[in-house]
């Protein structure tokens, strides 16, 4: 992290209108000399306690006793670092800073990043000029306006369009003084698989969307493409020195003052509903590049605010988004909400077919998580049939268990209790009496019983046990050989994914490998819903995986003629008194 002189601090702190700072957050009055007050930004209240003094550059407030300095106010209501804070206070009033002593590496790794924003701000720039002024890019702004995006939205997230040439953004970066290899490191070029050593441009004609830092410093792009045939449809910066999309939240650089004002931020999947919202007034809205909320990104929302309104698309893959985006929340302090949307419909075509008023009441009534949660179990559920509404209190169970009394509770237990026809006293009597046998042995009811499951269900079932007991999980994933017991290559990748992740199963997921991580996402599903699972029900689903590989085995020794048959036979055996035992325990804890 780059460190600034004492000097840089004291000039940026000297040249900062106190008044002009807070009054961005509160309106406030003049009550004698240097004396102003206004109503406390950090908490709720009706009579002005939060005082400022301008000459000194403090705040104070007599209420909830927060008090500090420039880079202390910055810090507390934009969720910015030190560092972040005093460049953020630095460019607003005009200081330049000046870097402390560096040993050559540092100084050497802030000078080769300074570069490569520059190089990415100067693209950006262009790409922005080229939409408005290129005759090429005439099909891109008449799709951008038939969203209902206006002109001055576009400008303000510097969305722009890249050239069809092969060689615009190289040449033009060339002749900057920028080399070949600072633009393959920027992201802007790629090697040609056809001429070795020639690079070209790696975005061509495509809508560009600059990605951001919470500073709005460029670091990489997403590009949407504008032909029927052109793949693929959504093109990012690859990862890099300076991208991550791991990390990256479109529009927070816009988003974070009034998210951090208002203690809440509004999460959609992509970046055209980025603009829909802050175009229709919700000015604390970010795209998470995507359905998958990410740990990195949840730990940047952390520092900003506790609410979180998760608005994503009204299909299975939102839905599923939400769910996962509630377990990267558990053991923070992060309120979840869930605002509702027509089925498929993504907020920008909201806007489209009912107006902004539509979106802007529909976030206003945003719900709960568990409310969500609660009405996808009961929408999903089988609740004509009382093997179906068996399942589905198994799932509500769990849900329903975490719920601390209150006016909510109840309002969802007779919401429960009038679908799944039940009186009220006869759910509350089930919801409190242990699992069935059924649900206790499996999760998805594939655990249960001794029966011999020789397909994927059987894979699938044993990885999400691994999830649900973490622990016992990652010492069963070490001691097994993916490759033997395993049948299915992507299993085998998500196996070896979850070695030593069955805490965090989301983290570190390759980012070009999309069917893992849908896999990844849906055993992280299934685990969240098998309630209370034992280390035996994992031993089970392991074992059953072993007799499936010895007939396999068995299978191929005979084709071939192989010996060794008595001994899998043996070996056979041992495994189906294992199983014999391990059901016995089963029955025994239920």
């Amino acid at each position: 992290m780059t460190r600034y002189t004492d000097d840089s601090r004291d000039r940026v702190r000297d040249a900062v209108d106190m008044v002009a700072l807070v009054s961005a957050r509160t309106e406030l009055r003049r009550a004698g000399v240097n004396s102003y007050f206004g109503l406390c930004p950090f908490h709720e209240e009706r009579t002005p306690s939060f005082h400022v003094s301008p000459d000194d550059r403090l705040y104070h407030c007599f209420g909830c006793q927060a008090s500090g300095d420039p880079f202390k106010f910055v810090m507390e209501t934009e969720g910015l670092d030190f560092t972040g804070a005093l460049e953020a206070l630095a460019d607003r009033f005009g200081v330049a800073l000046e870097t402390a002593a560096e040993d050559p590496g540092a100084s050497s790794r802030r000078q080769r990043r300074d570069r490569l924003q520059s190089l990415l701000s100067r693209t950006a720039t262009y790409y922005a000029r080229y939409l408005w002024d290129a005759r090429e890019a005439a099909a891109a702004r008449e799709y951008l306006m038939s969203r209902g995006l206006t002109e001055a939205t576009l400008r303000e997230f510097s969305v722009g369009y890249a050239p069809s040439a092969w060689d615009r953004i190289l040449l033009a970066s060339r002749g900057a003084g920028f080399t070949d290899e600072e633009l393959l490191a920027a992201g802007l070029a790629q090697r040609s698989r056809i001429r070795p050593g020639q690079i070209y441009d790696r975005f061509r004609e495509r809508i560009m969307f600059p990605s951001t830092d919470a500073r709005g410093r460029v670091l990489g792009f997403g590009a949407r493409a504008m032909r029927d045939n052109q793949r693929p449809k959504y093109l990012n910066t690859a990862d890099g020195e300076l991208y991550h999309k791991r990390e990256q939240l479109f529009g927070i650089h816009l988003a974070r003052a009034a998210a951090a004002r208002a203690g809440r931020i509004i999460l959609v999947e992509g970046y055209t509903d980025v603009l829909a919202l802050h175009q229709a007034g919700l000015r604390d809205a970010v795209g998470i590049m995507g359905t998958s909320l990410t740990e990195e990104q949840v730990r940047q929302l952390e520092r900003v605010v506790r609410v979180l309104d998760l608005c994503l698309d009204a299909d299975r893959a939102g839905q599923d988004a939400m769910l996962r985006a509630a377990r990267l929340a558990a053991g923070r302090k992060l309120e979840l909400r869930v605002v509702p949307l027509p089925d498929d419909t993504d907020p920008a075509e909201l806007v489209e077919r009912e107006g902004v008023e539509a979106l802007r009441a529909r976030v206003e009534s945003s719900v709960p998580f568990v409310v969500f949660h609660v009405e996808r179990i009961l929408e999903r559920a089988d609740t004509g049939s009382a093997e179906g509404r068996d399942r589905a209190l198994d799932e509500l169970r769990p849900v329903l268990a975490d719920l601390p009394a209150s006016v909510l509770r109840e309002d969802l237990l007779r919401r429960v209790a009038g679908r799944l026809e039940l009186s009220e006293g006869r759910l509350a009597s089930l919801l409190a009496s242990p699992r069935p046998r059924a649900a206790a042995a499996s999760v998805s009811g594939a655990v249960a019983t001794a029966t011999l499951d020789h397909g994927e269900r059987a894979e699938r079932t044993f990885l999400a046990l691994c999830i649900a007991v973490p622990q016992a999980g990652a010492d069963a994933l070490r001691e097994i050989d993916p490759d033997e017991l395993l049948t299915s290559d992507l299993y085998r990748r998500a196996a070896r994914h979850l070695a030593g992740r069955t805490g965090s199963p989301l983290s570190e997921l390759p980012p070009d490998d999309e069917e893992l991580a849908r896999l990844v996402a849906d055993l992280v599903d299934r685990a969240g819903r098998a309630g209370s699972v034992s280390v035996d029900q994992l031993e089970h689903a392991r074992l059953v995986l072993e007799l499936a590989r010895i007939d396999r085995a068995i299978r191929r020794a005979r084709a071939s003629g192989a010996p060794g048959i008595a001994e899998l036979a043996r070996e056979r055996e041992r495994v189906l008194e294992a199983i014999g035992r391990t059901v016995a325990r089963l029955e025994t804890a239920v």
